[in-house]
């Protein structure tokens, strides 16, 4: 027989439930406003298909940050505030046409979705209930006393403040930032434009390396490690001097705001991060 103790569920205060239903009305939202955007579009050219596809696939990352929530994961607010950040400069690029004004629900669908953002950051950040939810880490598979189980661990390495957490996310939007605007510009070599096929290749290269270099990275910079902070700046650089004049050389000007954009805002709250870990007091050893 089961115990009245057995069978008491804990309910999760209202403020994360609250967050949820938000999150999911979010997902929604990317979803519509995207689909809006394409449909009122001057010109459904290829490129605008792209950042489309890829806007719409940040629903699918509010859909995980979803499962973050409900298990209390701490990494879920660095992961909320990167996935609103970028949402709305992903969105905001394709609001605005090459020529004319924008369309009025384009315009409405955009307020809309910035709002629903602000308001998961302020949630995120600005909620004590939310707060004391998201301490828990990962699970894992824990060999102890001849038995395996399936439990949370707490991480081998040293503690590290939530704006430390906030670079690494941000970094590892790196690579998708600039694979997007690869392949937008490979569609100038489908258009008989052959000589941006070394460039397009370069950029491609350059994008799936960064991917791996920001494992790395970070890896080591959650081990308080002082070389791989610089080591992230360096890629944060390297990065930007690479996608910025390849956007505004392959994609024009238009290129240089609608792709390059979200990739500066990722770069600065990646630095950003960094510095307030400092600030924090964080004191990185130097091995």
């Amino acid at each position: 027989m089961r115990t009245a103790a057995e069978t008491t569920e804990v309910r999760r205060p209202s403020a994360v439930r609250a967050l949820t239903t938000l999150l999911a009305v979010t997902a929604a939202a990317t979803v519509v406003v995207e689909l809006l955007n394409y449909w009122y579009a001057p010109e459904q050219e290829f490129g605008l298909a792209v950042r489309t596809g890829w806007a719409m696939l940040r629903s699918l990352g509010f859909l995980v940050l979803i499962g973050h929530v409900n298990r209390g994961r701490t990494v879920a607010r660095p992961f909320g505030l990167i996935l609103a950040v970028t949402t709305v400069f992903a969105v905001g690029r394709l609001v605005v046409p090459r020529e004319g004004v924008p369309a009025l629900p384009g315009l409405l669908g955009f307020g809309l979705l910035t709002a629903l953002c602000v308001a998961v950051v302020v949630l995120l950040y600005r909620s004590d209930a939310v707060g004391a939810h998201l301490v828990r880490h990962r699970k894992s598979l824990v060999v102890e006393g001849g038995t395996i189980s399936w439990r949370e661990i707490a991480p081998k390495r040293p503690p590290v403040t939530g704006w430390l957490l906030t670079s690494r996310v941000a970094a590892f939007t790196y690579s998708p930032l600039m694979l997007v605007p690869a392949l937008v510009a490979g569609g100038s070599i489908l258009d008989g434009r052959l000589s941006a096929v070394p460039a397009v290749l370069l950029w491609f290269a350059a994008g799936v390396a960064v991917s791996y270099l920001v494992l790395f990275c970070t890896a080591f910079l959650m081990r308080g490690r002082a070389w791989a902070r610089r080591f992230l700046v360096a890629i944060t650089l390297g990065v930007l001097t690479v996608d910025l004049p390849l956007c505004w050389w392959l994609l024009g000007v238009d290129g240089l705001i609608r792709d390059g954009g979200p990739l500066v805002a990722a770069a600065l709250l990646a630095l950003y991060g960094l510095r307030r870990a400092i600030r924090a007091g964080e004191a990185p050893s130097p091995a």
